[in-house]
């Protein structure tokens, strides 16, 4: 069976164990090895834990007894490099942090390793999370699997390129402003930002208004079944939602199709910025897709986006200087576009900061109400497809403008394959719901998955196993 382990889905290793046709330490064997093979290439990893095939061996064992921990037991799961796994670094990718290992697991680690999934790994991020590009001077440049010259997204692009290639079956990622669902456009894979406080994080840190934690994976139904165990609670987060014992993989067969429900589409949020053909019409099959498929589906903006966008222009360099004046050296270690957010940062004032806040209250009003007329929105998750690394702007040019509405309102957004270009590159569409409406917007990105299909990973792994045996490295 060998590596094409590597090429499935958790919820298909979690049936190989439970029939004996495969094991846990299979399993992990075959990720090290395609990590071995491609990561050089890549760049998604930061640090194995070296304790990875003896916690393989422990759900070997549990499977052998029957006595499974849960339905992601003998699972790999790679956890980005902001969030703390004890025995691990918490590196953040940056220069400014030390190589101390984490004492404790932070919650949804935690919650992972309850139900024995195997959290084998840390992959890489820019510094801090500050950018929607991934590479760091800790860490290096970060590729996409699909073309080595282009940007998997940031900031959780290593987890995105590693699930992408079957580097590890499912990874845990962030975003502060579209940090999960532009890598997973980028990359073709599904990435979940639920909403704020669905799933505890702690220490929450200076981001700490914005950041959740989510699934990255190669199927909805995977991330469902990881946001299931990981939304459980855990006093640590002061702004965690009350727990609702929701199981989410079963939401997603509630309902056979979206008849009845209501969806707003828009390729530009009434924004002044234009997406490429590509993006605007994976946007418009999206929406006729779910038209045909018995919803009621309108074109229509949410109120407030470009409003939203100067909040988040606010508030993120005010985070970034947060972070910096916490620092012995004022962040002389930091990515240069970090400390450039910071000095922009400085020069906010507290009215500005408690204004942007106030109005960030009032827009989600305004866009709670819109909720009441649809049920979800379809739009962009980036302006284009994944960008050359040689053709990349500057830093602050690249804005998530489709994205960081969500966060500042704390709406749950999914980023779905939606296709690839002429140019054989994936296409994400966003879908996003009102306020704590996860499961919503996890069944129709199911349904849309159904519809349309899911990227062809396993492929896209052999062409660049088939690539790099021809160019061992870049």
């Amino acid at each position: 069976m060998g590596s094409d382990l590597c090429d499935l889905t958790a919820r298909e290793l979690h049936k190989l164990y439970q029939a004996g046709s495969a094991s846990p330490v299979d399993v992990m064997q075959a990720v090290l090895v395609r990590i071995e093979q491609l990561d050089p290439t890549l760049n998604a990893f930061c640090q194995t834990a070296q304790d990875a095939i003896d916690m393989a061996r422990q759900s070997e064992k549990r499977w052998r007894q029957k006595r499974p921990l849960g339905s992601l037991d003998g699972v790999p799961i790679s956890i980005k490099d902001n969030i703390a796994v004890s025995k691990l670094a918490t590196r953040f990718g940056s220069r400014g942090t030390d190589d101390a290992p984490a004492q404790h697991d932070s919650p949804c680690v935690a919650r992972l390793r309850e139900v024995g999934a195997i959290c084998f790994a840390k992959t890489t991020l820019p510094d801090f999370a500050h950018k929607i590009i991934t590479d760091s001077p800790l860490t290096g440049v970060t590729r996409n699997p699909w073309d080595r010259e282009r940007t998997p997204g940031g900031s959780s692009g290593g987890a995105a390129a590693a699930v992408a290639v079957g580097m590890a079956p499912a990874a845990i990622g962030t975003d502060g402003g579209g940090s999960i669902r532009i890598p997973a456009a980028f990359t073709g894979t599904f990435g979940f930002k639920p909403s704020f406080g669905r799933v505890p994080h702690a220490p929450r840190g200076p981001f700490g208004l914005l950041s959740h934690v989510g699934p990255m994976t190669r199927c909805v139904a995977d991330a469902a079944r990881i946001l299931t165990v990981i939304t459980r609670p855990d006093t640590r987060d002061w702004y965690a939602l009350p727990f609702e014992a929701v199981d989410y993989e079963l939401v997603l067969n509630c309902k056979p199709t979206p008849g009845g429900i209501r969806i707003a589409y828009s390729p530009s949020l009434g924004l002044d910025v234009t997406p490429d053909a590509d993006v605007h019409d994976a946007v418009m099959r999206a929406a006729n897709t779910f038209r045909e498929l018995g919803a009621r589906v309108r074109p229509d903006n949410p109120p407030g986006i470009a409003r939203c966008n100067t909040i988040h222009a606010t508030l993120w360099p005010a985070c970034c200087r947060q972070l910096t004046e916490g620092m012995a050296d004022g962040g002389a270690a930091l990515d240069p576009s970090l400390q450039a957010y910071a000095d922009v940062g400085a020069a906010i004032s507290r009215q500005a900061l408690l204004g942007a806040l106030i109005e960030r209250g009032e827009i989600g009003a305004a866009v709670n109400a819109f909720f009441e007329k649809y049920d979800l929105v379809i739009c962009p998750v980036y302006p284009r497809v994944a960008m050359r690394l040689a053709e990349l702007p500057a830093s602050e040019e690249l804005f998530p403008h489709f994205t960081a509405w969500c966060n500042q309102l704390g709406l749950p957004a999914a980023s779905v394959y939606a296709g690839t270009t002429a140019q054989g590159l994936p296409v994400g569409i966003q879908i996003v719901g009102g306020r704590h409406a996860d499961a919503l917007v996890l069944w129709a990105s199911h349904i849309l998955e159904l519809a349309v299909g899911r990227a062809p990973l396993a492929e896209l792994a052999r062409s660049l196993s088939s690539s790099i045996a021809g160019h061992p490295r870049h």
